[in-house]
């Protein structure tokens, strides 16, 4: 069972998915392009593909100098369409686009583009087979998440999704779900273990940056807990996933309770991403100004946690408090 539990995420990775532990920084990224010349993650997410031409039609929008209610009045629609649209948090018909793009002046092979990426973005993604259970903003997270080159997580209180053992994610969607029945229960947790096979097949690099009450808090029970330390360290030893802990003689830090994940992806037309979380909803930080400002505070968090090595003993020394 325990053996069972540990391969979930990270181990037996080939060499050369692995990637040297770096700060994280702002890159120059180049797209890597597939065949038809589309990038490969426009190729892996339809989610990433709607973010992309969202990005687009706004900027087409804007060049014409139209404001969301006089392109709404054109296409007698609601303002507020236009703007969901241009957030990428709904899919748009090609149809629909294609009118966009002709009261845009767009050039034609730019609207026949376009009007490609429309029908490419209304694709299902895999979470779609967990339809009943996947909130729209968890969806739209899962599809950016599969896309990510790399996943910076700063956690307080809990160990986060992509490093849990199945045992812990049951015990922490349990909690979550007061009083649901336990096949909804079993149902979230195959989707969080899902999540983890499909990260196996395409590792991205994961920055980890936990509060130590993230180790202490026993969830589940001490034998669950003592699991999840044993794989939590497992993880720290792999080369492509770099985990911190900020103890609690740390003191005072920016993100003080404020967790968080920034997106990274390998392609330069598709800009980080921050995911803000809580329990009944969540936020996207897209302004690249304030996407910035989070990754100052994530290497802030880098500076304040103790280092590979030293992080790796306080999970050693978190398994010997509990007899382990």
């Amino acid at each position: 069972m325990h053996s069972e539990i540990r391969t979930v995420l990270f181990t037996q990775i080939p060499s050369q998915h692995w990637t040297q532990r770096q700060p994280p920084r702002q890159t120059k990224r180049t797209a890597r392009r597939g065949a038809g010349g589309e990038t490969l993650a426009s190729a892996q997410s339809p989610t990433v593909r709607r973010r992309r031409l969202a990005l687009e039609l706004r900027r087409l929008r804007e060049s014409a100098k139209l404001t969301c209610e006089e392109v709404a009045e054109r296409l007698e629609c609601s303002a507020s369409k236009i703007s969901r649209v241009e957030t990428g948090r709904v899919s748009v018909s090609p149809r629909d686009v294609r009118d966009m793009l002709e009261i845009y002046g767009a050039p034609p092979e730019q609207r026949d583009s376009l009007v490609q990426l429309a029908r490419d973005s209304r694709q299902k993604g895999w979470w779609h087979a967990y339809g009943d259970t996947v909130q729209p903003h968890f969806a739209t997270y899962l599809g950016l998440e599969s896309a990510a080159s790399e996943i910076r997580i700063y956690e307080v209180s809990l160990i986060p999704g992509l490093l849990q053992t199945e045992d812990y994610a049951r015990a922490v969607i349990s909690a979550e779900m007061v009083n649901s029945p336990r096949a909804d229960i079993e149902r979230h947790v195959a989707l969080r273990m899902e999540r983890q096979r499909l990260a196996r097949s395409s590792p991205p690099k994961v920055w980890a940056v936990l509060d130590e009450g993230a180790l202490r808090r026993q969830v589940g029970g001490p034998e669950v807990m003592r699991v999840q330390l044993e794989y939590l360290r497992e993880l720290a030893s792999l080369r492509n996933v770099n985990l911190q802990v900020i103890p609690f003689a740390g003191g005072a830090h920016p993100a003080m309770g404020r967790p968080f994940v920034i997106l990274v992806f390998g392609e330069t037309i598709d800009p980080d991403v921050v995911y803000l979380e809580d329990l009944t909803s969540a936020l996207w930080v897209e302004n690249v100004d304030e996407v910035d400002r989070y990754n100052v505070f994530f290497n802030h968090l880098r500076a304040s946690a103790l280092s590979f090595e030293e992080s790796g003993a306080l999970i050693t020394a978190a398994l010997k408090d509990m007899g382990a």
